[in-house]
């Protein structure tokens, strides 16, 4: 999830503060059956990366709760809340979900369709990171994947939305050749992002990737040079969902929701009538 600031010689992050202050919140409420999210498909990352907090001072713990990230009429809610979690040693004032992919692959189209959650502070995101990072308590480093600190791993970020800035939307590329305050992102106005469902797609190719909301291409990245540097991009990935919480978030919010209809990967060749090679329609 961008953005991370690390040194690479030492993989020491940094923190990041961004967006301002809203007082405006939507409590959720359903009287829907809910259910645990499919754990052959997906892995709850808990674990705190450096033994203190998450990268760029994020609030919040992330869980395995079922009150963080759950099914109900046919959509994923992962939802933060304004709660004290003791967790690892460290109490924290706030909860939400990370989700690890249980798939990886190499080239083909994503698409995720989502509703985003409002109010500075929120910071959902949709993307991938290398299946080779070394990061502790990332799925696939706990099943003997990582060989490669991030940036080196490559990071791809499909969708984020920053509460300070509502209804824009950016995707972004994280390499050794730009990484943290990427140069490589763009993004577009979506004036109906946190009301209602749209489809935020990525499309990847041994040439270049490119991002859109609802079929509407607003950024690709296509280096002229590839190399290890600006190309990491060769080798599988997997997807994380998460919705973080800044250290802005207001002190009036209670909780917030990001609500996913369903992903689907297709492999590079898929045409329109084809059948994705891994999905969740979170039934």
């Amino acid at each position: 999830m961008a953005i991370k600031f690390y040194n690479l010689a030492s993989a020491i992050q940094g923190t990041a503060a961004i967006g301002a202050m809203c007082s405006s919140w939507v409590s959720i409420a359903s009287d829907a059956p809910v259910h645990p999210v499919n754990t052959s498909k997906w892995f709850h990352q808990t674990q705190l990366p450096n033994g203190d907090t998450w990268f760029n001072n994020e609030q919040q713990h992330y869980t395995n709760r079922i009150t963080n990230a759950f099914i109900s009429d046919g959509t994923l809610k992962i939802v933060a809340k304004k709660e004290p979690f003791a967790d690892q040693g460290k109490t924290k004032q706030y909860t939400s979900a990370r989700l690890n992919s249980k798939f990886a692959f190499k080239y083909g189209r994503i698409e995720v369709r989502t509703k985003l959650p409002a109010g500075s502070g929120t910071w959902p995101a949709i993307w991938t990171l290398g299946k080779n990072i070394k990061e502790a308590g990332a799925y696939w480093q706990t099943q003997s994947y990582g060989t490669a600190l991030w940036p080196w791993c490559g990071e791809i970020d499909i969708m984020e939305h920053w509460g300070s800035r509502p209804n824009f939307v950016q995707s972004a590329m994280h390499t050794p050749s730009s990484f943290g305050d990427t140069v490589n992102k763009g993004g577009q106005n979506i004036a109906t992002a946190t009301t209602n469902f749209h489809v935020y797609a990525m499309h990847w190719s041994a040439d270049s990737i490119a991002f859109s909301v609802d079929d509407k291409v607003h950024y690709r990245y296509q280096p002229s040079v590839k190399n290890v540097r600006t190309w990491p991009f060769d080798e599988e990935q997997y997807v994380v969902l998460n919705l973080a919480l800044e250290s802005t978030i207001h002190s009036t919010f209670k909780s917030a929701e990001m609500e996913i209809d369903y992903i689907r990967i297709f492999a590079p060749d898929a045409g329109p009538s084809d059948q994705p090679i891994w999905s969740d329609e979170f039934n």
